[in-house]
């Protein structure tokens, strides 16, 4: 999955587009990518079909940053062997971040299943090219026989592949490298639940109901190696438009790994921070330290984890909340360590079809590292967006975060960031 199937599936994308296969029209039972996808999170299930011939969309997104952010900590000097200073903090100025881009291909493949392709072109953390996932979706069983099990496939879901799995409700409003529609903000939260896995889901939902049971191995980079049990997570909710103008959702997610040899949970997602540098120390690279102002509980042998999202929208008034709990130990450890997550989201949109919005957050996190400091790290965000068009966004956010509890000779001990993020984005 890297850079020689991007190439195959890149040129094959243009040469159906000149052909004329490839334009800006739907496909059922996959979300647009663009305004339309506002407070879109799974999927939707439409029995009705559209599905005449094969067909090929080809999407992508682009995204691009200017970070006017100070830090600070008032850490211990540590000196490696040359006499320097570890727990110096990196230079950061007011500068442009690299420009990321994604590459997206949506299949029509028979009637009632899709394929989905999302290569990142640019990231932070790989420059180069590389396949982030894809997934296969089943809605019908028409290949097997027409109206196979038509009663059950009216309400179930089939999907699998190497992607993100669904669990919690979060990962359909982060940012995804350069696709950051779905995300009011610049930045994900603190204790990043994303990874691509190798995965199989089954799903559902009638009635606003939503059952969901899914299975993987909890890798993201697969290896034929043993010593890995099965990954078992499983997402209960309910989402209904109640009337006009009020729109609920209540889902609760479980995820347990009982045995791995790498669990790439919390820190799974390659793209890379979105808050460039910040708390890195002088010999800091983006490629190396990626991961910048986020929380890593650093569970790589056993985990469960816990989370619970409301979702409210009244007119252009928006709420949404998490709660999450997670416990785990790395291979060193005998005893679990357990870490929650607290975030609510509140959300106005207004003018022409809400293509304007403002927003604040709040994201915390506390735990035990496995050092043995019980750290506690909270972040705040105020900002706004404009959708010029449905496929161009800028938003500007003010970050304010701060840490706690962490060790004098730890770089974060004291630390603290804040300042403006400007991110101007189009995604079709």
């Amino acid at each position: 999955m890297k850079r020689n199937l991007l190439k195959v599936s890149f040129i094959a994308a243009l040469a159906m587009a000149n052909l004329g296969l490839a334009q800006e029209f739907p496909i059922d039972n996959l979300n647009p990518r663009d305004h339309r996808s506002i407070n879109a999170f799974e999927n939707p299930k439409d029995t009705v079909s559209t599905f005449e011939k094969m067909k090929v969309r080809v999407g992508g997104a682009f995204a691009l940053q200017f970070q006017a952010i100070q830090h600070e900590n008032n850490a211990t000097p540590v000196l490696n062997a040359a006499g320097v200073n570890t727990n110096q903090l990196y230079d950061i100025g007011n500068n442009f971040n690299l420009a990321t881009a994604n590459l997206d291909l949506d299949v029509a493949l028979y009637d009632g299943v899709n394929l989905h392709l999302r290569t990142f072109l640019s990231s932070r953390h790989h420059n180069e090219t590389y396949v982030k996932g894809g997934y296969l979706q089943i809605n019908k069983l028409d290949f097997i026989k027409k109206d196979f099990l038509k009663d059950v496939m009216k309400y179930a879901t089939i999907k699998f592949g190497h992607d993100e799995i669904n669990y919690g409700d979060v990962h359909f409003r982060r940012s995804d490298n350069a696709y950051v529609t779905n995300n009011p903000f610049v930045g994900n939260y603190l204790m990043d639940a994303f990874a691509t896995m190798v995965f199989a889901e089954v799903y559902y939902r009638r009635d606003g109901f939503i059952g969901m049971a899914g299975i993987t191995n909890g890798r993201l980079n697969q290896t034929a190696n043993g010593g890995t049990s099965p990954s078992l997570y499983a997402k209960l909710g309910y989402d209904k438009q109640l009337n006009e103008d009020l729109r609920v959702r209540l889902t609760g997610s479980v995820y347990n790994t009982a045995h791995t040899q790498r669990l790439d949970f919390y820190d799974g997602d390659r793209a890379g921070s979105r808050y460039y540098f910040v708390m890195e120390n002088t010999a800091a690279t983006s490629s190396a330290n990626f991961r910048s102002g986020q929380i890593v509980p650093d569970f790589k042998n056993k985990l469960t984890s816990f989370m619970i999202n409301p979702f409210v929208k009244y007119k252009g008034l928006e709420f949404f909340g998490t709660y999450e709990n997670a416990s785990g130990r790395n291979f060193a450890e005998t005893d679990r360590r357990t870490w929650n997550q607290y975030a609510a989201e509140l959300l106005y949109r207004f003018g022409n079809n809400e293509n304007l919005y403002v927003a604040g957050r709040y994201n915390g996190v506390d735990g035990k590292l496995a050092t043995g400091e019980k750290v506690d790290v909270t972040r705040f965000n105020v900002g706004g967006g404009w959708f010029m068009t449905k496929n161009i966004l800028t938003k500007l956010e003010y970050v304010n975060q701060k840490y706690d509890g962490y060790a004098p000779t730890n770089i974060l001990y004291g630390g603290k960031f804040n300042g403006f993020v400007l991110e101007a984005a189009i995604a079709f």
